[in-house]
C-alpha cells in the first residue's frame, strides 16, 4: 500500500475530517493577518483554507457548485487554480470536441 492510499483511508476518519475542516477555517481567519505582510501571501493562505473547507464540507461543495453554474468562467479559473480533476476532464473533452469538429 502506497503512502497516498494510506492517506486517503486515514483522511476518511471522522476526527481527521474535522481537523482538516478546522485547519481550513483557521487559514481563512489568518489570511487577513498574513495579507498585511508584504507580498501576495494572504491570497494563497485564503485559497488554501477554502480548498481544505471544500474538501470536507458538503455545504461548501453545494455553494461552490451553485457559484460555478452562475459564473462559469470564474468557476473554470478556480478549478484550474486548484488543479481539480473536473477542470482537466473538461479541457480534454473540449479539445476532443474541437479536434472532431475541424476534421
Amino acid at each position: 500500500m502506497t503512502w497516498r492510499e494510506r492517506w486517503r483511508i486515514w483522511k476518511r476518519t471522522h476526527g481527521i475530517r474535522h481537523a482538516i475542516h478546522a485547519l481550513g477555517w483557521l487559514l481563512v481567519l489568518l489570511s487577513p493577518l498574513v495579507g498585511l505582510l508584504p507580498g501576495p501571501g494572504g491570497i494563497f493562505v485564503l485559497a488554501a483554507g477554502f480548498a481544505l473547507i471544500l474538501q470536507t464540507s458538503p455545504l461548501a461543495k453545494r455553494v461552490y457548485v451553485r457559484f460555478k453554474r452562475r459564473w462559469p468562467r470564474a468557476g473554470a479559473l478556480i478549478d484550474r487554480g486548484m488543479r481539480r480533476p473536473s477542470a482537466l476532464r473538461r479541457r480534454t473533452r473540449e479539445k476532443l470536441a474541437t479536434a472532431a469538429g475541424t476534421n
